[in-house]
């Protein structure tokens, strides 16, 4: 047989790759016996026919032997495919050896087809940094912690992430980003003393303050702790206010406190509060004691030397005896009408200043800046000097070498800024408008000259490095990354896969988890859930905290310790501090310090399928919802979306008794008898009722009123199982499915645009690639940068 081979140039793809693979010519896998067209008319044309349509999808006259030429067809055939979804119950259905034989069919051919005309997509020419990329940026560049919160106004997420479809800068985005600039280049080189302004930190009200908080001195409980960056030296006022109820009177001051306030954790002054019993106002029939103005002494004014400092309010802790009542106290202590609070809480802390100000003082930002000072007058040293600065800034900031153009319009603002106050302000106003240009708020790539349109390319080696920064730390690249692009061997597959190594080593990569974990499981909604209070009334932002951070530190360590992916389903550990240890019925664990801990064998914990944070972001404020939780598992498990939900869709019906209670299984039945409903809820709640046994805080029961609960479920095209238990084993039974998700998941991230069906080869490469190192995701990771999309771009068509 004649063969032939496929080039692929000087790169090296994961599955895609430059082996040489013998191609025949014209040649497409042998189909399985029964033929792949019978089985197609047997099991799919019944719906997916000319005449039906169903889904607006016809397989009866598509080429089953040429799949390339239908490629985007059959690529959603495979999806289903892999998850068993297709042909929907009751209808008959192949057996298992069917479905991989007809899968097998069809991925070889698209596999082997991509091989030989790859398609990288098309990322966007211009993606701008959005808020995240844009304060890690300042950090890496300046040296320099930011609350980008005031600066820059949320990003909206598109394909489940906030780096996706970030091209756009309207006028008025333009303007924060100016303003941005200018308040980000004066707290770095602090040229001039700045005005005087403040900043709240407020509390969240809902947080209940009767234990220790990290970073506080032992002894004391509630309040908080802030890094602030004071922006010169001079003198500045601290101030501390405490919660009120809505009759503006402080909650929980029951007897005298203290409060004390610190900055980088020795105390400035300590503060006594006393309620005036004998000053009592009557209102609405009720007494009250004027506490008006009480907390206006919690100030304290000093010295601050220019830079971060650690800013403290906490109160001195009395003795820890618990409060006897006839039933256990809540563990949440902050509703004045439910569980009001035992003693008082902090709502906010103050920073106001600077006052008498005696210049910008020896900071991080300012050490990082002026790597070199004028020694004399001469304004030539000066313009060196500053050359030597503005052109070290500019490398890393356009993630490039700088020409000489770039040099020379960033030094006319540096003289204009230095004719009007010096070398200083010369620098600042420099850096504002690096700040400013397009080179650093855009990721730049651009289509090469003499390439047709429509044609894959490989993209540059400084272009790699963004990407690959942008990544893994969503920040710039730094020295040694930018060095070896700049040479042009990062393209080499032992060189980048020494650098993805080490990047993920860097603490850096931190945003791996806080980022693309975080968005992919969906816990940024963790901040909108207001558990009803009536009904779950030890919910509190203790609590919704402690979720969130369980949840980052299982999968930190699964990328940290070389764990295969599937083990964020199966963990037989876990990450708790003192308030999700008792939540979760786990005694001896005390402190707001997070530790690991083991299940026991055959815990109903273990992996995310037990945590609070995934159990809550699934339900609603008074109940679980097996919808939301079937969508999650379709979602981001399975990686098979459930299409969208028709118009005018009727609600649930709550119990009409008082008495009865129909339970959520009884209620969702109810909901499917209506036909409309039930052709999404029949494939998403067999997998949410699995769960039920979990309440909307993520709570362990038995029973649903005085209604055992029926935790039996289904995946779509699996078999019935019974509970968590069941679910975590369906999933993990057949793994590549979960697998393939989760780097779908990082492929989006990682690319900054939603994926296609030209994506899918790839997505099957890596899986196969990895699955020989059991799935860790740090290989995923890496398959992902190997990838033809993430190494690969495709001229503008």
């Amino acid at each position: 047989m004649r063969q032939r081979l496929v080039r692929c140039g000087a790169w090296s793809v994961v599955g895609l790759t430059c082996l040489a693979m013998p191609v025949a010519a014209g040649a497409q896998p042998n189909p399985p016996a029964p033929s792949v067209r019978t089985l197609i008319d047997q099991y799919c044309v019944t719906c997916h026919s000319e005449r039906l349509q169903t889904g607006g999808l016809s397989l009866e006259t598509v080429d089953v032997v040429d799949v390339a030429s239908h490629a985007e067809v059959w690529e959603k055939v495979v999806k289903k495919l892999r998850a068993a979804s297709m042909p929907p119950q009751p209808r008959p259905r192949p057996d298992r050896a069917t479905y991989d034989r007809l899968t097998r069919y069809f991925e070889t051919a698209l596999d082997r087809a991509a091989v030989a005309n790859p398609d990288p997509g098309r990322t966007a020419t211009l993606r701008r940094l959005n808020r995240t990329e844009y304060q890690n940026a300042i950090r890496d560049l300046l040296a320099l912690e930011i609350d980008v919160t005031a600066l820059l106004p949320r990003d909206d997420a598109a394909f489940g992430f906030d780096n996706v479809n970030t091209g756009s800068l309207s006028p008025t985005l333009m303007e924060r980003y100016l303003a941005a600039a200018r308040t980000v280049s004066e707290l770095a080189v602090a040229s001039r003393s700045p005005v005087t302004g403040s900043r709240v930190i407020v509390i969240p009200v809902d947080r209940t303050q009767e234990d220790h908080v990290d970073g506080l001195p032992f002894g004391t409980r509630g309040g908080t702790v802030v890094t602030h960056t004071f922006p010169v030296d001079g003198e500045y006022e601290i101030q501390a206010r405490l919660q009120r109820n809505r009759n503006e009177n402080v909650e929980g001051l029951l007897e005298p406190h203290e409060v004390e306030i610190t900055l980088d954790g020795a105390r400035l002054d300590l503060f006594d509060m006393v309620p005036d019993r004998s000053n009592l106002v009557y209102q609405a029939n009720a007494a009250y004691y004027n506490d008006e103005g009480i907390d206006n002494h919690l100030n304290v004014r000093l010295r601050v030397a220019a830079g971060p400092h650690q800013v403290g309010a906490t109160f001195i802790k009395k003795n820890s005896a618990l409060l006897e009542t006839t039933r256990q106290p809540y563990q949440a202590a902050y509703n004045n009408d439910r569980h009001p609070r035992q003693q008082p809480a902090l709502r906010s802390i103050s920073i106001v200043g600077p006052f008498d100000s005696t210049g910008g003082g020896e900071t991080p930002s300012r050490d990082v800046v002026f790597t070199c000072r004028p020694t004399s007058a001469a304004v030539a040293e000066a313009e060196t000097c500053a050359t030597a600065i503005v052109g070290g800034l500019a490398r890393r900031a356009y993630r490039r070498p700088v020409s000489v153009g770039d040099l020379d319009q960033l030094l006319s603002f540096y003289r204009e800024g230095a004719a009007e106050a010096g070398f200083e302000a010369g620098i600042e106003k420099a850096l504002r408008a690096l700040l400013a240009s397009p080179e650093f708020l855009f990721r730049v790539e651009r289509d090469p000259d003499g390439v047709a349109t429509g044609t894959a390319y490989r993209i540059t080696d400084l272009e790699l490095a963004s990407r690959l920064s942008f990544f893994l730390w969503s920040s710039l690249p730094d020295d040694e990354l930018l060095d070896v692009a700049a040479a042009d061997r990062l393209r080499e597959p032992a060189v980048l896969e020494t650098q993805v190594r080490r990047m993920l080593a860097d603490p850096r990569a931190e945003t791996l988890t806080t980022r693309f974990a975080s968005q992919w499981l969906h816990l940024p909604n963790l901040d909108a859930m207001q558990p009803d209070s009536r009904q779950f009334p030890d919910f509190d932002d203790n609590l919704r905290q402690g979720f969130r951070r369980e949840t980052q530190l299982l999968f930190k360590s699964i990328l940290d310790e070389g764990r295969s992916v599937t083990d964020l389903l199966t963990a037989d550990y876990t990450f708790v501090n003192e308030r999700v240890a008792k939540h979760y019925g786990v005694p001896g664990i005390y402190g707001d310090h997070f530790r690991r801990i083991t299940w026991p064998e055959g815990s109903q914990r273990a992996g995310l399928l037990g945590h609070g944070s995934i159990l809550t972001v699934t339900s609603y404020a008074t109940r679980t919802s097996p919808v939301l939780r079937g969508k999650w598992i379709l979602e981001n498990l399975l990686g098979a979306p459930p299409p969208p939900p028709p118009p005018n869709v009727p609600p649930l019906e709550e119990s009409a008794s008082s008495t009865d209670v129909m339970t959520m299984r009884e209620r969702m039945e109810a909901h499917r008898a209506n036909p409309v409903c039930a052709v999404c809820h029949k494939v998403m709640d067999p997998a949410g009722l699995s769960m039920e046994n979990y309440d909307a805080i993520g709570q362990w029961r038995d029973a649903e009123g005085d209604k055992t609960i029926d935790a039996s479920g289904s995946l779509p095209g699996g078999a019935p199982f019974e509970g968590v238990a069941g679910l975590r084993e369906s999933l993990v039974d057949r793994p590549e499915v979960f697998v393939g998700t989760v780097t779908e998941k990082l492929l989006v991230y990682a690319l900054g645009r939603g994926l296609d069906h030209t994506d899918a080869p790839a997505v099957r490469a890596i899986v196969r690639a990895t699955a020989a190192q059991d799935y860790r995701l740090s290989e995923l990771i890496l398959g992902v940068v190997r990838s033809t999309p993430f190494q690969m771009r495709r001229t503008q068509s």
